[in-house]
């Protein structure tokens, strides 16, 4: 019987060893640290979402000064989770990415200011200074600004533009009027740091209409020509959704996984993944919100022209049936 035993354990290893040399190996590159923003792929891997589909998926953590559209250029990464503005300028540079897939179907971007100071309402921006993001980040507020028809150039007429840290520090110590936050994070950091929410004036992108598409997955069109990629990056797509399913049914559990994946306190990515449930689609591109972010951005001319085969449904079609 112990012979018989232990011949089984051999051949499950053999077999485990076999899948995994057979699996096709994914590196997807995330925007930022890991946290519940990239929930459902941390639930995707932990789960065995990809390896049933047989992938080997390497996720990569982003941070300050990671640009995911350099690293997937310089063949760091197959696949990256990026905002469509960083992805259709990179584009118009010669980095040919594609949107294959969009998790986000709304924007987390908010900008806020505490009600004691100068900001109540858009009309009271002109003079103040706006603490914004840069890193792909700063396009939705400079369409927006474009938008109210003021400058960014620290004119009277204008407003001036603070480099924000990816905190509420400038808040916190008065260096902006208003600043940059996520629903999902930075509002809960102001609100951690003794801002209540009834004292804070909140302008959130998607509620004015000004939301540019966020969190998409990309890859570049030179690998998406070979049809074992395409054939991957189906399997990918439909794992990563199958992934975020999950996370939005279990967030408490989808936060430990972040949390072993190198997220850090606990109670801020479980009251994350409830806030990232909120924006999450059924995965496939939203052509009305697709057409608003290219506008804007040639409206501000952070693009100069009018991207062609920039995005493709064919991958969606296929794993989102």
């Amino acid at each position: 019987m112990k012979k018989i035993m232990m011949a089984l354990m051999a051949g499950a290893m053999s077999l485990a060893a076999a899948q995994a040399i057979a699996a096709d190996k994914v590196t997807l590159q995330l925007k930022w640290v890991a946290q519940g923003q990239f929930g459902g792929y941390f639930v995707a891997k932990e789960k065995g979402f990809y390896e049933e589909e047989g992938l080997d998926v390497t996720i990569k953590p982003g941070g300050p000064d990671i640009a995911p559209e350099q690293v997937i250029a310089g063949g760091g990464a197959d696949v990256i989770v990026d905002w469509m503005g960083g992805a259709l300028v990179a584009r118009e540079k010669g980095v040919p990415l594609v949107n294959i897939a969009q998790p986000f179907q709304k924007s987390g971007l908010q900008l806020i200011c505490p009600k004691d100071g100068p900001v109540k309402t858009e009309a009271d921006f002109k003079g103040q200074t706006l603490g914004v993001w840069f890193f792909g980040n700063e396009y939705p507020f400079f369409a927006w600004m474009n938008k109210l028809g003021l400058k960014t150039d620290g004119s009277k007429d204008g407003v001036t533009v603070l480099k924000q840290s990816f905190d509420v520090q400038p808040l916190v110590q008065k260096q902006a009027n208003c600043i940059s936050v996520m629903t999902y994070n930075e509002y809960w950091q102001a609100i951690d740091a003794g801002f209540k929410p009834e004292d804070l004036v909140v302008f959130n992108y998607t509620a004015m209409g000004n939301d540019l598409l966020e969190d998409g997955l990309y890859v570049t069109e030179t690998k998406l020509k070979d049809p074992k990629f395409k054939e991957n990056m189906v399997k990918f797509v439909r794992a990563s959704m199958k992934g975020w399913k999950y996370a939005l049914e279990n967030p408490e559990e989808a936060a430990e996984i972040v949390m072993d994946n190198g997220g850090q306190d606990e109670n801020h990515q479980k009251r994350m993944m409830g806030e990232v449930a909120k924006l999450i689609g059924n995965g496939k591109l939203d052509m009305a919100t697709y057409d608003r972010t290219v506008k804007a951005l040639l409206d501000q001319k952070i693009i100069s022209k009018k991207p062609e085969g920039a995005y493709t449904t064919e991958i969606t079609a296929a794993a989102l049936k």
